[in-house]
């Protein structure tokens, strides 16, 4: 099996245009690839020029003028001009990834993406435009790759190269832009949660493309896998929250199944006795479902020395910026409760209940700085990915 890491990177006039859910959706749902990295980074003007020029010189386009139109795109968009721009990296691995990468990214020219021959199918069919003179067809008026992906696996060694050495010492969360009301502004964290990633589909991205419409901006990304400790630190202020919740509640059913099957009645003394037993052990217990449900692991199953070690399963973070971005972002993804829910809500579309509900989103800016710090939002893994293959495959 000839396994492959490649990468897609969205522009960023796809990400202003908040478009950004709709190209993962069709990444996702499409291939039978892993995305296993996600980062958002903002490049330099060196930067640019080093990855226009390996474009340019990369030699792997039908047509010459291709590689130059890139490169040029890469120059004039990709480099700051009052603030440097938002990129993002997003690396999958499988079976051929580079050519089914470029394949879903799409073609560049109208010869190859006419408009008779235009079927929705690849990313760029979608959201990319290629605009020519009409008094000079070898003109460009206009150009949007939507996407910039590799056509080939050494091409996309040399970029990866340039990524990895980059992005090692790049902020993760990206702060590009000043704001006429700085005091207004706000940050918030999504967890795109395990139950999304399950099998290939387009749900991630739907769910980002849901939260678009708060017109918030999109500051980091990250593929992350919360160990035990993590989940445990995460929610721990849950667990108590469940308790004085749910341990009186399960206490009285309790109590109603005694007197139900012995045809007697319990008496206060007893239903205290209960809600301070099993009630409280059935709240202990759905609190070590939600660990295990966002970590992949039992927390009683696992060895002290295990703890941090990264979960079994796999969720995406990101920290959206804005004006009241706490509550807008929440308006979107509705209660707890998928079944409260309001219609056109993310939870209402995709949760099923109270602990598998699709996402989680911080409810105070307190609460989004704490749980920013606990999933370590400012640490990327995407370097490390890098570096190991690449120095797998150099020898």
């Amino acid at each position: 099996m000839n396994e492959e890491l490649s990468y897609i990177l969205v522009t960023p006039y796809t990400i202003a245009k908040s478009r950004t859910g709709g190209v993962i959706s069709r990444l996702l749902s499409r291939l039978d690839l892993e995305l296993v990295g996600a980062q958002m980074f903002a490049p330099t003007k060196e930067f640019a020029e080093k990855y226009a020029e390996i474009i340019r010189t990369s030699g792997t386009f039908t047509r010459q003028l291709t590689g130059e139109l890139l490169s040029n795109y890469v120059l004039e968009n990709f480099s700051p001009s009052t603030r440097r721009h938002r990129v993002l990296l997003m690396l999958f691995r499988g079976e051929n990834a580079t050519r089914k990468l470029s394949d879903i990214a799409g073609a560049i020219y109208p010869e190859n993406r006419g408009l008779e021959s235009i079927t929705g199918e690849t990313i760029r069919d979608t959201y990319a435009d290629l605009i020519m003179d009409p008094e000079d067809p070898n003109k460009v008026r206009y150009f949007e790759p939507a996407v910039l992906t590799p056509r080939n696996q050494e091409t996309a060694l040399k970029t990866m190269r340039l990524f990895a050495d980059f992005i090692k010492d790049e902020p993760t969360v990206i702060e590009n832009m000043v704001y006429k009301n700085p005091q207004k502004i706000e940050r918030t964290l999504v967890i795109i949660k395990p139950d999304n990633w399950r099998y290939a589909s387009s749900r991630p991205g739907t769910i980002i493309d849901m939260f678009s419409r708060t017109g918030l901006r999109v500051i980091s990304v990250k593929v992350h896998r919360m160990s035990v400790a993590e989940a445990l630190e995460f929610y721990g202020p849950v667990k108590n929250v469940l308790r004085d919740k749910l341990a009186p509640v399960f206490g009285q059913k309790a109590s109603e199944v005694l007197e139900r099957e012995f045809n007697m009645e319990i008496s206060d003394q007893t239903l205290r006795f209960l809600t301070e037993s099993f009630g409280v052990e059935y709240a202990e217990d759905q609190f070590d479902q939600i660990i295990e449900f966002m970590s992949g692991r039992k927390s009683k199953d696992v060895p002290v020395d295990e703890l941090n070690q990264p979960g079994s399963v796999k969720c995406m973070a990101l920290v959206y910026e804005g004006e009241n971005a706490v509550q807008r972002i929440r308006e979107v993804l509705g209660p707890t409760d998928p079944t409260k829910a309001p219609g056109g809500t993310v939870r209402r579309e995709f949760g099923q209940d109270v602990m598998v509900n699709t996402a989680h989103a911080s409810d105070a800016p307190d609460s989004a700085e704490r749980e920013m710090k606990v999933i370590k939002i400012q640490s990327n893994n995407c370097h490390q990915i890098l570096d190991a293959y690449l120095k797998s495959v150099e020898g």
